[in-house]
């Protein structure tokens, strides 16, 4: 069989509004007569794809893939929603997230524990089992096709121990969830300005550094960052990043000689103070806004620090 002549590979940035604009973006990948989504945001975010998708002429059978990069929620909390729109689409997942998409009690049972039924509902709506049968895992170098065009996985440790990137080389980017940062769009008013993500549970600062070393590897001229967007100056974001994870580790080390009752928010304390040292480097004079959305991450980031450093003082004794 003579191979599928390419065509022009087609790329649409979807904000999902989680949590607002500019916080969360979804992709839709075209090629051809074939259309992925990659992440899925929330359950409230389906009618967003799915409007995108129709802008687009396309109709929801010809979705083949749906891709997440982690099972963390802001990423994958909408698979089951979606998948029940797109009769032909298959997810796609590393192993390990896989399996808490296709039982998703854990996920919800842990989220609801921590936000209430009521919140967790406003922000994530409903998450349903989705059958084996419409999921396929990916290993570490596995490839699948999108209309004649490859699309690659790398796992890539250090925020979540089941993320994986997907490298897209005939639309010369890579989508890295929360692997390569978060870099806000209003935040990039000086500058390239990212940060790492250290939110719970995984963090580990040595496969943090891989993560970003193997993305930046990939030669890719750009990034589509799930926080947020399609982003260049990839240099210039890893050196940020690298900085970043060595004062997350730092913190990391620190965690055993704190007061258990304070040590989140000292760790919040030097965070914040972490924030404004790398504003400071690119010019950046943030604002009353900047901090309301900044103040999530640093809370986060505190939390998952302390978790992993305590999980790693257990797992010592």
């Amino acid at each position: 069989m003579l191979p599928r002549p390419m065509s022009t590979p087609r790329l649409y940035t979807i904000d999902s509004d989680y949590l607002g604009p500019g916080f969360a973006a979804c992709y839709l990948r075209v090629q051809g007569d074939e259309a992925a989504f990659i992440e899925t945001a929330n359950a409230h975010a389906a009618p967003r794809l799915l409007a995108a998708l129709r802008d687009q002429g396309l109709d929801p059978r010809q979705v083949r893939w749906v891709i997440v990069t982690h099972a963390h929620l802001d990423h994958a909390g909408g698979a089951s929603a979606l998948l029940k729109e797109l009769p032909e689409a298959t997810l796609v997942a590393h192993p390990r997230a896989a399996r808490h998409l296709i039982d998703p009690s854990k996920l919800v049972a842990s989220a609801t524990a921590v936000y209430g039924a009521e919140a967790f509902e406003k922000m994530y709506g409903r998450l349903e089992p989705i059958p084996a049968e419409r999921v396929r895992t990916v290993e570490d170098g596995d490839e699948i096709d999108l209309g004649g065009a490859p699309l690659h996985f790398l796992h890539t440790r250090g925020h979540a121990n089941h993320h994986a990137a997907v490298h897209d080389p005939e639309r010369r980017t890579v989508y890295t969830g929360d692997t390569f940062g978060l870099a806000y769009p209003r935040l990039q008013r000086a500058g390239r300005f990212a940060f790492a993500s250290t939110s719970p549970t995984d963090f580990d600062a040595a496969e943090a550094r891989k993560s970003v070393d193997r993305i930046l590897s990939l030669g890719t001229p750009t990034a589509c960052l799930t926080h947020y967007g399609e982003v260049d100056q990839l240099d210039v974001m890893a050196d940020q990043l690298r900085r970043w994870i060595d004062r997350s580790q730092a913190l990391f080390e620190k965690v055993p000689s704190l007061d258990p009752a304070r040590a989140e928010a000292e760790l919040a304390k030097e965070l914040t103070a972490a924030m404004q040292q790398e504003a400071d480097a690119v010019g950046l004079t943030l604002d009353a806004d900047d901090w309301k959305l900044l103040d999530m991450d640093v809370q986060l980031n505190a939390q998952g620090l302390v978790f992993a450093a305590n999980r790693a003082a257990r797992a010592g004794a």
